[in-house]
């Protein structure tokens, strides 16, 4: 497996496309809340957050008083976060770093994070050795992914056919939201290991169809795909549908939707 730094550019460029701090402020911010809690981050820690994007998880970690590091391969990401921080009078380093070529030391920190952030690094073996590898012995590690059968993991799917090809070896996104992927990734380089389905309850949108139209709007990767297909109207209008139907199946009376999520939280074996 040889990754380019054509590849890096690619990945870098998409997710900045559109506007995905608003993703994880306006829709998904809790989550970051609730991964900080259930890893245990308290003021004496020191943590790294993998593909933290805007800080939707470093910037809760921070507010206990933890020394934090937020690590993005996107720049401009890490530039709205770290804007975000400064507006709420908290400190914490940004730096661009690759979730499969981590720029820090073995055992350098008490806990590693992730929300929704690695399980988008193509190739998941790699990225789950670096994330063990600078993870001291005994300390915490904490993961929040989509699942392969939830509401995001289906709209990856339903895209799928539409999309460009991923690069040879590449894992789909949503297998992090799988058990016994994950504890397949991590081996027995943890113990203490706690994996548990939990659902977001989604409000952002009020019909069927209006997370097609932001996500198509300010996420990334659906951006990226209908671009992949401007130049063909009827994969265009078979992609609306496809996206349309998505909602139509999960949007509840209440003008809720559930998106299931896989929290995973464990220990770094000595």
């Amino acid at each position: 497996m040889t990754v380019t730094p054509d590849l890096k550019a690619k990945h870098r460029a998409m997710w900045a496309l559109g506007d995905y701090p608003s993703v994880a402020t306006d829709v998904i911010a809790d989550l970051g809340e609730t991964l900080v809690a259930a890893t245990g981050i308290t003021a004496r820690d020191t943590v790294l957050d993998i593909a933290a994007g805007s800080g939707n998880a470093s910037i809760p970690a921070a507010r206990t008083g933890a020394t934090v590091v937020a690590s993005d391969l996107t720049p401009e990401l890490l530039e709205a976060g770290r804007v975000e921080a400064a507006d709420q009078g908290l400190e914490l380093t940004w730096e661009v770093a690759d979730a499969e070529d981590l720029p820090y030391a073995d055992g350098r920190f008490d806990a590693v994070i992730s929300c929704v952030g690695i399980m988008f690094a193509p190739f998941h073996e790699k990225a789950a050795a670096e994330l063990l590898r600078v993870t001291r012995p005994d300390g915490r590690i904490g993961l929040i992914a989509w699942t392969p059968e939830g509401f995001i993991g289906q709209m990856f799917a339903a895209m799928r056919p539409y999309a460009p090809p991923p690069p040879a070896g590449a894992t789909p996104p949503p297998r992090w939201g799988d058990p016994e992927h994950v504890a397949s990734l991590l081996g027995d380089g943890v113990y203490d290991v706690r994996a548990e389905r939990r659902d977001l309850v989604v409000d952002a949108f009020a019909t069927p169809e209006g997370y097609r139209e932001f996500f198509k709007e300010r996420y990334g990767p659906t951006i990226a795909v209908y671009r992949a297909i401007a130049d063909d109207p009827v994969k265009v209008a078979a992609l609306d549908e496809a996206l349309a139907d998505l909602g139509r199946r999960h949007h509840r009376p209440d003008a809720t939707m559930k998106w299931e999520y896989l929290l995973v939280t464990a220990r770094r074996s000595g």
